[in-house]
């Protein structure tokens, strides 16, 4: 099967939609040989910070010489990105094979109406992927809550992880942060070891107790008390934990509270009996490469591209441009999916903002520009919608040439998707 099919294939489960629940998932894994049961699972649930979070951890058990598998949602910069071992993402034949292996019990399990969506499907493949390929360790992030995500059919994880938790995909996993910290403990298996990191709301911090103790969990939180910021700034982060100094590649105060989630779960590997050494720690945090995480995609305008798109991830948005641009002027480019809290997120950022431009992202679940426009006019008097057309974003990039304007592009990762390959081609 030519790879262009086999995305088309995939891509053919979109109008399925999610379908929260395991069973479908464990039936497919099952038809397949259960790939999961020989793999070594580093599980990663939460609202913010998992892919980051995922993305240090990997570079740092690469950088060890472990093969490490690595998956992740949504891609920005190419399909393929989802699933990676050591860094290099899936091939287009790799996958195609795969692919072509899987799809027909996919179709004999549509027969008998159990119908398997696209990223259970997805899983399906990585997971096959790395076990075909031996991976020593796979560091798998959760799709969409945890509980009942296609990725929650690992029985027995090495660590499961659970970063900063906070309102997001109310419509499926809850109205209030309680019900949706329950949902993300659903990895959280017996008689395993949970990491959480260190800054959760008092009613998350216990849900997450509760359950760890329920299920015979040793509970880990990174100390605040060990850590010291060194410094901040566009070209250098430095921090120290437990009195050792560490450099990062990503920027924002968050990751450096997400690297230290990344240090307990290093930790822990090495008691179980893997060997991590310091200097693959220091490099792979040092060389961590994360697209559209506060990534700087340009100087001249200052262009940064930023996943921001709930309540929380503005919030840690607006503490690093406030820490990075104290006395900027800051245009943004924002575009959001329909299902998120618009509102209360336009209104945390807003203050930062001189300018918001609005677009529409290239996604069924879009809120239409104008829309958001609207939405965004409460909060700031100088609003612009530009409609989907995200190629308009270039004349206005073209016109801060020279300025001491800063661009920030948040929202939906979708949209800096798009946006991220458009300003590739332009700048």
């Amino acid at each position: 099967m030519e790879y262009s099919k086999a995305v088309k294939k995939i891509n053919s489960l979109m109008k399925f939609g999610v379908k929260p629940g395991l069973n479908r998932m464990k039936k497919l894994l099952n038809l397949i040989g259960n790939p999961e049961k020989n793999l070594n699972i580093i599980h990663v649930a939460g609202t913010n910070g998992k892919g980051s979070i995922c993305s240090m951890t990997s570079s740092i058990l690469t950088h060890s010489g472990y093969k490490t598998g690595l998956f992740i949602s949504p891609y920005i910069t190419n399909f393929r990105e989802r699933m990676q071992i050591n860094g290099c993402m899936i091939s287009k034949r790799d996958m195609s094979l795969i692919l072509n292996d899987i799809f027909p019990f996919v179709q004999e399990m549509a027969c008998n109406e159990e119908i398997i969506t696209e990223f259970e499907l997805i899983t399906a493949i990585a997971l096959k992927w790395f076990a075909d390929n031996n991976c020593d360790l796979v560091v798998l992030e959760v799709g969409l809550g945890g509980r009942l995500d296609a990725t929650n059919v690992v029985e027995k994880p090495v660590v499961s992880v659970i970063t900063s938790i906070s309102m997001d995909h109310s419509d499926i996993l809850g109205n209030n942060l309680e019900d949706i910290a329950y949902e993300k403990c659903g990895i959280i298996k017996e008689g395993c070891i949970t990491i959480s990191y260190p800054e959760q709301v008092n009613s998350v911090k216990h849900i997450i107790e509760q359950i760890a103790e329920k299920r015979h969990n040793q509970l880990i939180v990174p100390s605040l008390s060990k850590l010291v910021v060194n410094k901040m700034s566009l070209s250098e982060t430095s921090f120290v934990y437990d009195g050792e100094v560490f450099e990062l590649s990503l920027l924002g105060e968050h990751q450096i509270k997400n690297a230290i989630t990344v240090l307990s779960i290093i930790n822990i590997l090495n008691i179980k009996g893997f060997s991590i050494k310091k200097n693959n720690v220091f490099y792979g945090l040092k060389h961590t490469v994360h697209p559209a995480r506060f990534e700087v995609i340009s100087n001249n305008p200052i262009i940064i591209l930023d996943g921001a798109h709930n309540v929380d991830g503005m919030k840690s948005l607006s503490i690093s441009l406030k820490k990075y641009f104290p006395n900027k002027k800051i245009i943004g480019i924002v575009g959001m999916l329909k299902d998120k809290d618009i509102n209360n997120s336009i209104k945390t950022i807003a203050p930062m903002l001189s300018k918001i431009v609005t677009v529409t992202p290239q996604n069924a679940r879009a809120l239409p520009a104008d829309m958001l426009a609207k939405i965004s006019k409460k909060y700031c008097k100088d609003v612009e919608s530009l409609g989907s057309d995200l190629s308009k974003i270039i004349n206005i990039i073209n016109m801060l040439i020279d300025s001491d304007y800063v661009v920030i592009v948040c929202g939906s990762l979708y949209l800096l998707s798009d946006i991220r390959s458009i300003l590739k081609n332009n700048l």
